[in-house]
This record gives structure tokens, C-alpha cells and sequence, in this order.
């Protein structure tokens, strides 16, 4: 087995492939009043074919209302491209925001010579659609409004996580006080939930959302067993709860 992973380790040392692409943000968000959703796309390696394709996030249908231009393009080493995501008009939900997926994938030129390991990366970023009737600024106080309790199932102790808004709420490094990751991320979807098994019938929680801008946002709640509450945003120097 050593004899024939050395030579495959030493073409990966001298020819090392380098992701060229980068995207200027983690999330983009469609405003509903506009008629496109903009994102930028820049090249740090060499001259390379860029695709770029749509597709639905969990539990939304196959068929998008929404267009990705230009599909393909060249971009030269240096330069960047504009993709713009077109919404059809009609199609999406209008009482609450969509969430679906924007793919974009480096595609190299061909290389010359042998023993060239090439890779097609791909960048995944999430687009989230907000129509005209949910307004503008609301989204910003959905994290505040989870509601989280601790409930028996099955005669154990659950916390649940229930979203009254209309707007997604992205969770990461959800955790106990004692340390115990309960999830890394998840994302309640509007008017969903999401529930967790604990170890004892109170929990001390701490966790982060992301924000419209890809920024991290620390929150905290304690509950008891029949409880039901609504978190807290913390401060930098806050203590752990």
C-alpha cells in the first residue's frame, strides 16, 4: 500500500491545485421589490470556465421560479464576472421567504502533460427570496422570536425550538453549559421547529445565528421542564449562561 500511495502523494506535492474563485459573500439576499439578486464572482488563479446552476434546498419543490445568468462564462485569471439571479414574477411563496441553492464551479483549462491531478471546485452559497408583502427590516428580529421549550417524549426529555416568524433562522455550535454540542448548525425554516434530546430535564443553552450580512450573533436560554422562553442576545463580554 506504501508503494503505491508514495508516488500519488508526491504528484499531489508538486502539482498542487489551487482554488481560483471566490464569491464576495456568504448568503445572498433577493429583496422581492428588485428584479434581480446580484453576486460577483473573482478569479485569483488562472484563465478558467465558470458554471453556475440553481437548485431547490430541502423540502421546496424541483421546479424553481428562478434563473441563474450567465450559466457559463469565461473568466480570465484576474478578472471578475457579475451573476445575477433572475426571479420569474410569479411562482414563489408570497407569505414567507424561499430558500434555495446557488452553485458556482471553477472549471479548469485542460492541462498538458501527465500526472496532473485537476479538480472542478465548487462553491455552494444559500439565496434567500424575500417577497414584497413580508416589508423590509422584520428579518432582523426573527432570532429574537424563537420560542424554546423542554418537553417529554417518549418519557425523555426534549428541547424544542419552534419559529413563529416568516423568515429562515440559521443556528450554529448549539450547545449546553456543560459543553455538550447539540448541533453544529440548523436551520428552522418559517412557522418550522426542530428538536433536540437532552440529558436532564433543564438545559442552559448558548448558540449562534448568522445574520443577512454571513455575521455571527451569540444567543443564550435557560429552561426548565414545562417552560417555554425566548432567548437573549448576548454581548461580547457576556459569560457563558
Amino acid at each position: 500500500m506504501k508503494i503505491i500511495l508514495l508516488p500519488l502523494l508526491l504528484v499531489l506535492a508538486l502539482q498542487p491545485a489551487w482554488a481560483g474563485i471566490a464569491l464576495n459573500g456568504t448568503r445572498l439576499i433577493f429583496d422581492g421589490n428588485d428584479k434581480e439578486a446580484p453576486i460577483i464572482v473573482s478569479n485569483q488563479g488562472e484563465d478558467i470556465l465558470v458554471q453556475s446552476w440553481l437548485e431547490p434546498a430541502e423540502g421546496q419543490p424541483e421546479e424553481l421560479p428562478f434563473a441563474v445568468t450567465p450559466p457559463l462564462a469565461r473568466l480570465p485569471a484576474k478578472q471578475q464576472q457579475l451573476l445575477r439571479v433572475l426571479y420569474a414574477g410569479a411562482g414563489a411563496a408570497e407569505d414567507q421567504e424561499t430558500v434555495f441553492w446557488l452553485n458556482v464551479q471553477e472549471i479548469p483549462q485542460a492541462a498538458s502533460g501527465d500526472n496532473v491531478l485537476q479538480l472542478a471546485v465548487r462553491q455552494r452559497i444559500k439565496v434567500f427570496f424575500r417577497p414584497k408583502s413580508l416589508g423590509s427590516g422584520a428579518a432582523l428580529q426573527a432570532p429574537a422570536g424563537l420560542r424554546w421549550s423542554v418537553r417529554q417524549q417518549d418519557g425523555k426529555p426534549q428541547l424544542r425550538v419552534d419559529n413563529p416568524s416568516r423568515y429562515h433562522v440559521t443556528l450554529v455550535d448549539l450547545a449546553l453549559k456543560n459543553g455538550k454540542e447539540l448541533a453544529k448548525a440548523y436551520m428552522v425554516a418559517p412557522g418550522g421547529s426542530g428538536q433536540w434530546p437532552l440529558p436532564a430535564t433543564a438545559a442552559q443553552l448558548r448558540y449562534g445565528i448568522i445574520n443577512d450580512f454571513g455575521g455571527h450573533m451569540e444567543y443564550a436560554v435557560s429552561l426548565e421542564l414545562g417552560q417555554e422562553a425566548s432567548p437573549r442576545q448576548l454581548e461580547p463580554q457576556d459569560p457563558q449562561p
